[in-house]
């Protein structure tokens, strides 16, 4: 993959290139019609599932208490799901993942239609379909480089950016939909849309598999090496265990060096630690400002019509955002588009301090979902170009996990601000977040986006 040979200071002692990927128009296409069934069924489950909850008795703090160990779950088990994949099991992982998925969500359909089902069910069922959404959504960060070439990075990564929010519009509205009509429906048609995705992946034709690197740094020996002793049952190591402690010992050890591989890579590399950084950053005011908004529509006794206007009109800018950023960096250069997204977000932040109108939040709003894909595809190419193929999947769980913490702790920052400040203050906090991420992105990495080749 030529985007590997990224310059030492990015990435450490360089890694020899790999031969790049030939584009595979088919794959291509089946990715983005798995990854896109994917986010449509999450949509359209996740929407009406609290509110089943609610509906069947069950408290805020039940329905909270899914939520939050679902969201943990998967934090946690991105980076452990991560590991086979980069090891050569990529597709397998996906292929599994989407089938567990299908059946935990087909499950619930089936309790929730047969009548109250018991939350004890419905949180095992959720949580396992969490366990393997997250497993697959680390194994398929790094199926773009298996089957583009770095060119064709920006094109498809705004292609899936097109999908994610396509769901992100229909899927609450057939979520909504197919509730009315029958409770258990939205979660038949999750099930299903994760049947698409597991069909999609098995009939790609890719070798989803990684070069094998010359030395990753990463692994431990699972036995003694040449020049150790091996104790006996009453060796030097401690009796009791002897060499079958020592070997359990070392295969935790060599696990955690696997799973730690990703942390080490972004720790090392500029590229990759303004990239969490800026998707933490963002992430979060985002999260937060949607919150602020619909605290300020509820101060001012809006209707939830309005709310929807602002969800509609942010999820179309979103759309036309993805399909025209891959142009719009390649005609600006990719660190002039970055720094003109992130500083453009500043004003656009603080004028949903001042504005009291649904369709002034909506405007508002939906610039900054109509800005953001532009900036995110050049994070997201670069990030694909110069991350080595065996550590694809590793270091995306350590970016994702700290942008999706950050965007849980939005609300929360939203809440306290608004309790604070009134409702303005989540806008204001936010803005005066995003002045900082700029002059920090703008005098600290102002060529770190150069330095690592161009993909636009």
């Amino acid at each position: 993959m030529a985007g590997t040979s990224a310059s030492r200071a990015d990435n450490g002692p360089a890694t020899p290139p790999a031969a790049e990927p030939r584009a595979l128009p088919r794959d291509v296409r089946l990715f983005w019609w798995a990854s896109t069934a994917d986010a449509l069924g999450s949509q359209t489950s996740g929407i009406v599932l609290p509110l089943l909850l609610l509906t069947l008795g069950y408290s805020p703090a039940a329905v909270g208490l899914i939520a939050g160990a679902s969201a943990a779950l998967g934090m946690v088990l991105g980076p452990l799901a991560a590991v086979p994949a980069d090891r050569g099991a990529r597709k397998t992982v996906m292929l599994w993942s989407a089938s567990g998925a299908a059946l935990a969500m087909a499950t619930v359909s089936v309790t929730v239609a047969s009548g109250r089902p018991p939350l004890v069910l419905l949180l095992c069922a959720v949580l396992v379909e969490r366990l393997c959404t997250a497993s697959y959504e680390a194994a398929s960060r790094g199926t773009i480089a298996m089957i583009c070439p770095p060119a064709g990075y920006p094109r498809l990564v705004a292609r899936l950016q097109v999908g994610d929010n396509v769901a992100l519009v229909l899927g609450p509205l057939l979520g909504g939909a197919l509730y009315q009509v029958n409770r258990a429906l939205p979660f038949l048609a999750d099930a299903l849309s994760y049947t698409v995705t597991a069909v999609c992946i098995r009939f790609m034709r890719a070798d989803l598999r990684a070069p094998a690197a010359a030395d990753t740094g990463t692994a431990t020996p699972l036995a003694d090496g040449p020049g150790e002793e091996t104790p006996g049952p009453a060796g030097p190591r401690g009796g009791g265990g002897g060499p079958e402690r020592h070997a359990r010992r070392l295969r935790r050890a060599a696990l955690l060096a696997e799973v730690g591989a990703g942390l080490r890579l972004v720790g090392s590399s500029p590229l990759l630690r303004l990239v969490m950084l800026w998707t933490a950053v963002v992430n979060g005011a985002l999260s937060a400002l949607y919150f602020g908004v619909l605290f300020s529509l509820r101060h001012d006794g809006h209707s939830g019509s309005a709310t929807g206007v602002v969800l509609a009109v942010s999820g179309a800018a979103g759309i036309a955002g993805a399909l025209v950023a891959p142009a719009l960096a390649g005609r600006l250069g990719a660190t002039r588009t970055f720094l003109a997204v992130t500083w453009l977000l500043v004003p656009l932040a603080a004028g949903l301090a001042v504005t009291r109108s649904p369709w002034a939040f909506a405007t508002l709003f939906g610039a900054v979902c109509l800005i953001l894909p532009a900036a995110t595809v050049v994070l997201q190419s670069r990030t694909i170009a110069t991350t080595p193929p065996h550590l694809q999947a590793r270091a995306g769980a350590v970016l994702a996990a700290a942008a999706g913490g950050a965007a849980a702790l939005g609300p929360a920052a939203a809440g306290l601000l608004a309790s604070r400040a009134g409702t303005a203050g989540p806008a204001l906090g936010c803005a005066v977040a995003l002045i900082g991420l700029a002059a920090y992105t703008s005098s600290a990495h102002p060529r770190t986006l150069k330095s690592t080749g161009s993909t636009s």
